[in-house]
């Protein structure tokens, strides 16, 4: 249980004798592991592990649009981010601007009333008249805010039942060494005490900076604003992250506003010559050059740093803890450049090879589909070998169920299927693109034509799927659309082989690019961000992956589907040699597949019948799990345990068994706890299926009335095998 605080923490300011905090220390959540300082982070992912992080809250963050005020509302969200992170465990710190914007709300104030109460006097009277205002100095607008900034942020924590602190330095602070570690010591024990330090340039008697003193180095660096505090007291206290929080979203490759400007997500040391600064914002005295300068400084003195925008209104609230918990958000600062291209630069390659693409004949793209094929027969032994150390890392770190693992496997008999499949779909490429769909005449010799054409880029996300990949390669090449493929951490040796001869086929006809496979860091939300870039998602896997898809992807269509909760329904008039074969095939061949039988609907008058033994038999012959449905167990004196919910797909050799008593009742229960996506009913009487008709061999039917587009359609008497 946490310890009541006996007293909150005083302020604190440099060079007083000793400082005043009475407090009893209170247990930590689970802190992240600490790392050598020395070096920064190489990805984003790495963030999660920083313990110890400086937030620097710029002007334009904590003032208001008028520069007379705090904007309290974005500095209460900062406040609530950083106390959630300290009480994490992390050693948080605030380098904060503001003083001078509340010292300036304050004077204002004071200066309108005394003004006001002599004119009153001079007049007789309370009627205001115009009134000029002084020019107000910043060191005196800073003296007159400074307390009550600080008062803001104690009464703020407060509310977190966390505890602050005020540090006020200048730049003769760092640069004489006694004051240097009296400040370090200072820091250290506030940090020890978990209490999170405010700090602040002290800019009631801050000097001018020196002119000719700039960054040149890790021992050396010039407190010229609080970009440059920021980052000399993150590499002083060994700081691993420094978030700056500006009123843009980062750094861009020229002025945000322009045309041409995009915001780098990575930026590395020596890619300043490709940057064009604009101006500095409407308020403080730095700007975003500044803001690289003293970046790049921390960098090279081992502190992570990312450069965020703190003013965003949809984003204020949470975008300090997402950029620690690795999401792409601002531009990351790092030494360590990949060798690849980034996923920006992929899908840049992939929209512009992927124009070629759909330019060429309908004859060019099946040729690339076949050749494929033929790289998948020709080359098995190089998959299979790639797929066999996939398999053996899964097996050994034993996290994978086996219905992943069946999916996971590639065998020369799914290869030689996927072949197969392959061949027809370039048949079906041969009109995929520039068929006319419809045309209809507006008015004489206009006539209007709908025709199909390529989405653009797409992004596909499959789980440990391997056969996906040349699955949906052939599918975006027929209909001349780019692909970004980002698949499962698990199958990762057979996508890159797999994605190699894709390309080795695209290259024939000079559109190796067009087809794009993300092997980085990138997190599926980062991804999804990337609406200006991405027309359509298509997630393939779980409902789970799906639903986090549809949830994280904002301005991207997403070609989303529900689960593969799919119905077996054997009526009382059905074959017995067809009830055997069906089962076993939907439920036993491939379990792992979208299509697999889930529950199989029993009709009341087939139990205690040879047919019924039958099924039980074969399903417990295959090592099928049986989950009783209410009705059923209902039915059995000792029955096999009750199924959790009419609704799961089980994905593995399990399924539910359910009684009903008519051939509509399992109808109804098809749209009740079905997904519209694959479901049968095996019977020989036609005549509760068909139509009322005086002659079936035409197929006339009836459809049965299905939800989300289903239809439980039947044509013909007879069914057929293979």
């Amino acid at each position: 249980m946490l310890l009541q605080r006996l007293t909150l923490c005083s302020r604190i300011q440099l060079g007083s004798p000793r400082h005043v905090c009475r407090l009893l220390t209170r247990p930590l959540t689970q802190a992240p592991q600490g790392r050598a300082h020395g070096s920064s982070f190489a990805h984003r992912g790495e963030l999660r592990q920083a313990k110890r992080i400086v937030v620097k809250l710029g002007s334009a963050v904590v003032t208001r649009g008028d520069e007379c005020g705090l904007a309290l509302g974005r500095l209460a969200s900062i406040v609530e981010q950083v106390a959630m992170l300290q009480n994490q465990g992390r050693e948080m710190m605030i380098v904060t601007s503001g003083a001078v914007a509340f010292g300036k709300q304050r004077l204002r104030h004071e200066i309108l009333l005394s003004q006001s109460v002599r004119q009153a006097l001079h007049s007789g009277h309370n009627q205001l008249k115009d009134m000029s205002l002084p020019v107000l100095e910043a060191r005196a607008c800073a003296a007159a805010g400074q307390s009550g900034l600080m008062a803001l942020y104690e009464a703020m924590f407060t509310q977190y039942s966390t505890c602050t602190a005020q540090v006020l330095v200048t730049n003769l602070d760092f640069h004489d060494d006694q004051k240097r570690q009296n400040l370090n010591s200072t820091l250290q024990e506030l940090l020890r005490m978990n209490i999170v330090p405010i700090i602040n340039t002290n800019d009631a008697v801050v000097p001018p900076p020196e002119p000719n003193s700039d960054l040149q180095g890790v021992n050396v660096i010039s407190i010229k604003d609080n970009d440059s505090l920021a980052a000399r007291l993150a590499v002083e206290m060994k700081a691993d992250l420094l978030i700056a929080l500006s009123d843009v979203e980062g750094l861009y490759n020229s002025p945000p506003g322009t045309d041409d400007a995009k915001l780098i997500d990575i930026f590395y040391p020596g890619d300043q010559q490709s940057i064009t600064y604009g101006t500095k914002s409407r308020v403080g005295i730095g700007g975003m050059e500044a803001k690289v300068k003293a970046a790049l400084w921390a960098l090279q003195g081992g502190t992570s740093v990312v450069i965020a925008n703190g003013t965003h209104p949809k984003v204020t609230g949470h975008v300090i803890t997402d950029i620690v918990e690795g999401k792409k958000v601002g531009t990351f600062f790092s030494e360590i450049k990949p060798a690849g291209p980034t996923v920006e630069q992929q899908t840049e390659m992939a929209r512009n090879s992927g124009r070629t693409l759909a330019s060429l004949h309908p004859d060019q793209r099946s040729e690339i589909i076949c050749n494929l094929a033929e790289l998948l027969t020709e080359r098995k032994d190089e998959i299979l070998a790639a797929n066999k150390m996939d398999m053996d890392l899964a097996v050994n770190a034993g996290h994978l169920p086996p219905a992943m693992l069946k999916r996971l496997s590639l065998s020369p008999a799914k290869l030689n299927s996927l072949a197969i499949g392959l061949r027809q779909i370039a048949v079906a490429a041969q009109d995929s693109v520039g068929r006319v769909l419809r045309r209809t005449r507006v008015a004489h010799n206009l006539e209007l034509e709908q025709i199909t054409v390529p989405i653009g880029v797409l992004l596909v996300i499959f789980e440990a799927r391997p056969d996906c990949l040349p699955q949906v390669g052939a599918l975006a090449i027929a209909s001349g659309n780019a692909l970004l493929l980002k698949g499962g951490k698990e199958a990762a040796n057979t996508n890159r082989v797999l994605h190699q001869l894709t390309q080795e086929a695209l290259s024939m006809h000079g559109v190796r690019e067009a087809v794009q496979l993300v092997s980085t860091r990138e997190e599926v939300e980062d991804l999804c961000r990337l609406d200006k870039m991405i027309d359509l998602i298509i997630p393939r896997g779980s409902s789970q992956l799906v639903r986090d898809i549809q949830r994280a992807a904002k301005g991207i269509p997403v070609l989303g589907h529900s689960e593969g909760i799919c119905h077996v329904y054997v009526d009382s008039d059905a074959s017995i040699d067809k009830v055997i074969k069906i089962v076993r095939d939907s439920k036993c061949d491939y379990p792992a597949a979208c299509n697999a039988m889930e529950t199989l609907l029993i009709h009341r008058d087939i139990l205690r019948t040879p047919l019924f033994d039958q099924i039980i038999d074969m399903l417990r012959t295959e090592r099928v799990k049986i989950h009783a449905g209410p009705r059923f167990a209902s039915y059995l004196t000792f029955s096999p345990s009750e199924a959790k919910s009419l609704r799961i797909e089980y994905g593995d050799l399990e399924c539910c068994m359910e009684v009903v008593d008519s051939m509509h009742e399992a109808v109804d229960h098809i749209h009740k706890y079905g997904s519209s996506h694959t479901d049968v009913i095996i019977t020989e009487n036609v005549e509760d299926v068909l139509l009322p008709s005086s002659d079936h061999r035409r197929g006339h039917c009836r459809a049965i009335p299905a939800a989300a587009g289903q239809c439980l359609c039947f044509l013909e008497r007879k069914l057929t095998f293979r």
